[in-house]
Order: structure tokens, then C-alpha cells, then sequence
């Protein structure tokens, strides 16, 4: 098996067609061999049959004849209950039946049986048939004796031919086989040295597509899906990864300059307003890094619904807790209790993300409220900055997106905020939308009622 594992898969086909033509052929010819020497000894049991009951019918109408008419190459006899023989015909011994009495005593009436072909002077094996004649009370019997060696002779003639002509066939089928197996697999060798020029970068990330249409065209088509999925997933994180350090050199370039002042005026500095300043990026730096990890985890389908982990979550109580960290934002409480199923503390970070960003563009009002809206409960916040045009309502979704390139980073967020929202609110089965709220943007989140 290991042996047969090392050999090419074109070889391993061949092998496999020519082990199954050549048990085809070996059963096709046993098979062959084997009905035609049924056919050939009935054809002859059916004429010594035929001689047989001929002769009976003259014995019957005692018109027999000495010596009974039968061809050459039959023996005929008529022998009598204590085995003499009464009639024979010219080939046929007139003395000596064709079959010792304890053997005419075991054969049944119009059976056969077959003797040594040297004890009646006849080469090769003897089929001899019997049929009973004459009256009743005299009990003779028709026996028909014919060599089988003309039958035998056919039947090797045809077996020696099939063992010659076998494995000439299977030779000529082999190297037939092997030039189509070799066409056949070309395809597959073509996209073998085309995914090789890939590995190697020689060429561009596209496998040669056959146009035959058929599974080996499939393959090369889905192979080609697959390697622009790769190029695609390889150039989002080339672009996450170098996003991400830009988002983290700033606060970590701000902490690197405020030590190395520090560093040089010892004297002069308020290490209590460092440290503030210190832990402020900090924070940031922590901020992001959560941020980075979740959307790492959703490229990687880590993140799954939220159904395994989820409870009962009463909206309005929620948005109180996380309304409460902006003085600036107007909220009320609704009378009636609104819940979600979800996690709570994610629910929080979705409606913090999205203040963050109404706060950070609002020019003075920002209100947040949530209430019921057929199967869902919808969280609304709105604000009366900028706005988003409604070409862009896409793209503010991606990450490190700032529609305002000119905007400081320290003043701007990470670009993170609203792509975290839309994976979250995806996790828990909601939906999100922008739309204008005159003046100002209109973010609502749609949440399944509990």
C-alpha cells in the first residue's frame, strides 16, 4: 500500500483501470469458455438423442436393420437386459456393449454418462446416452456413443487464443489509457504549475481556467474565488494592521514626549497633571486595544450571537445607567418597561459608542430615547452636528474611518466606534441605520423584543 501511495495519480488510474479491465476480461473469458462448452455437448447429447429415439422407433415397429444407420461419427448399439447386444451399427462392436452392465444398471432412461474413449476404440472422453425400446417384457435398450474430443479440441483452440489474445489487448488498452489519463490530467498539472508561479510570486494570483466546462474547469473556477477571498482577507489586514499602529503610535508618541520632557525639567514639572496626562492616554491605549481585539475576533469568526450568554436586559434602565456619564444628553425614561435579550454590558458599549460620537459632534443637543417599534425596541440618539451625506452612511462603518481627514486624531476618535456598534448590534440579531434628523444624524438600532 505505502508503495502504491509514492506512484503519481496518473499511475495509480492506470493501474486501477488495467487491474479491473484485466479481472473483466479473465471472468469474460471463464464465462465464454465455459457456455460454449455447455452449448457445444448439448448440441451433442441433442443429436445422439435424436439418433437414439430413431432407433427406438425401429426397434418399436421391429424394422430394425443390421447394421443400424447412424453416421460415422456416432456407436450405436441395441443390448438387451443381460448386456448382449442384439443390433450395432457399422462402427460399433457386435459383441462387446459399449457399457458394463452395473453401468447400463445405474444410468436412467435417455441420461448420459461419459467413459474413457480407448475401452470402445474412440479418442478422447465418450459421451454415452441411453433410451429405453422394444416391448415391455424384453427391456432393451438404445445406446449412443460419441467422442468429445473435436468439442474439447474447439475449447482449448478458444482458450489459448483468449490467453494470446488477453494480454494483448490489455497491453494496447494500457498505453491508450495512458495518453488519455495524461490529457485528462493536463488541466490539473496546468493549475499545479500555476499555484506553484503563485507560491513563488511570479505571477499574478489567478490559476489558468480550462474550457472544458467540467469538474476540473469547477475546480480552477472555485480556486480562483478562494485565492481572491485570500487577497482580499490579506489586504484588510495589511490595512488593519498598519491602521492600527498609526491609531497606536499617537497616544504612545504624547506618553513618550511627556516622560522625556519630564526627563529634562525635573525640576519644573507637575507630576500630578503628568500622571493624569499619563493615564488619560493610557486609557485610550486600553481602549483601543479592546476595540482592536473584538474586530479581530469577528475577522476570525470568533464572535458568535449572543443567545449561548444572553439575559433578559430592561432597556430604559440600561440607557439611564449609560446616560447618566453625559450631562449634555437629554433622556427620558419611558413609563413602561422595555427589555432585549442580549448581553448587558455589550448593549452598554452600543449605546456609549454611539454618544461618544453624538457628543464629539453635536453642536449643543444630543437626545437619546428608546421605545417600542413592532417586534423590536429601537434605541434612537440624535444630535444636531454635521450630519453624514447619505453617500457616505456606508463607509462610516468601516474602520478608521473619518469623514473629516483634516480633524486631529487626538480631537477625532480611533475610526472604531461605529464598526464596533454595527458588529455588536449584528451579534444580537438587531439591525442599525443612519438618517437625517434636521439639522443634525439620526442613528437607530433595532433591537428583538425579549
Amino acid at each position: 500500500m505505502g508503495r502504491l501511495r509514492r506512484l503519481s495519480l496518473r499511475a495509480r488510474l492506470l493501474l486501477v483501470s488495467i487491474v479491473t479491465l484485466a479481472i473483466g476480461l479473465v471472468a469474460g473469458g471463464v464465462v465464454l469458455v465455459t457456455v460454449l462448452d455447455y452449448v457445444l455437448l448439448r448440441a451433442e447429447d441433442k443429436q445422439a438423442l435424436d439418433t437414439a429415439d430413431g432407433v427406438a422407433r425401429l426397434v418399436d415397429q421391429g424394422q430394425l436393420s443390421q447394421p443400424i444407420p447412424a453416421i460415422p461419427d456416432l456407436q450405436v448399439q441395441v443390448v438387451d437386459e443381460q448386456g448382449r447386444v442384439r443390433a450395432g451399427s457399422a462402427t460399433a462392436d457386435r459383441l462387446v456393449p459399449i457399457l458394463y452392465a452395473t453401468e447400463l444398471t445405474r444410468l436412467a432412461d435417455r441420461a448420459s454418462t461419459v467413459i474413457p474413449g480407448d475401452r470402445i476404440g474412440l479418442a478422447g472422453p465418450v459421451r454415452v446416452l441411453t433410451v429405453a425400446a422394444g416391448p415391455p417384457a424384453e427391456h432393451l435398450h438404445v445406446l449412443v456413443a460419441r467422442s468429445t474430443a473435436h468439442v474439447q479440441q474447439g475449447v482449448h483452440l478458444l482458450r489459448i487464443t483468449l490467453l494470446i489474445a488477453f494480454p494483448l489487448l490489455v497491453t494496447l488498452l494500457a498505453a491508450v489509457t495512458w495518453r488519455v489519463l495524461g490529457a485528462a490530467l493536463r488541466p490539473v498539472e496546468a493549475l499545479r504549475a500555476g499555484a506553484e508561479e503563485i507560491t513563488g510570486g511570479a505571477r499574478p494570483g489567478r490559476l489558468p481556467v480550462p474550457d472544458s466546462g467540467d469538474e476540473i474547469h469547477r475546480l480552477a473556477v472555485t480556486l480562483n474565488d478562494m485565492l481572491h477571498r485570500l487577497d482580499a482577507a490579506r489586504a484588510r489586514q495589511r490595512a488593519f494592521v498598519a491602521d492600527a499602529a498609526h491609531e497606536l503610535r499617537s497616544p504612545l508618541t504624547n506618553m513618550r514626549t511627556e516622560l522625556e520632557v519630564a526627563q529634562r525639567l525635573p525640576d519644573t514639572t507637575e507630576w500630578p497633571e503628568l500622571s493624569a496626562d499619563l493615564l488619560t492616554d493610557v486609557d485610550r491605549l486600553s481602549r483601543l486595544v479592546d476595540d482592536l481585539l473584538l474586530l479581530a475576533r469577528a475577522d476570525d469568526g470568533a464572535t458568535r450571537p449572543v443567545r449561548t450568554t444572553a439575559e433578559r436586559v430592561e432597556l430604559g434602565g440600561l440607557l439611564a445607567e449609560v446616560a447618566v456619564r453625559y450631562p449634555g444628553v437629554r433622556y427620558h425614561r419611558p413609563a413602561a418597561p422595555l427589555e432585549t435579550v442580549g448581553e448587558r454590558d455589550a448593549l452598554g458599549r452600543i449605546v456609549a459608542n454611539l454618544l461618544d460620537n453624538a457628543v464629539r459632534y453635536a453642536g449643543r443637543d444630543v437626545d437619546l430615547a428608546v421605545a417600542a417599534d413592532g417586534a423590536y425596541q429601537m434605541i434612537s440618539v440624535s444630535d444636531d452636528g454635521p450630519g453624514i451625506p447619505a453617500a457616505q452612511r456606508e463607509r462610516v462603518f468601516q474602520r478608521f474611518t473619518r469623514l473629516d481627514d483634516a480633524r486631529a486624531r487626538d480631537a477625532g476618535g480611533s475610526g472604531l466606534g461605529l464598526a464596533i456598534v454595527r458588529e455588536l448590534v449584528r451579534r444580537h440579531d438587531g439591525i442599525i441605520t443612519l438618517g437625517d434628523a434636521e439639522p443634525g444624524l439620526r442613528v437607530e438600532v433595532r433591537l428583538p423584543k425579549a
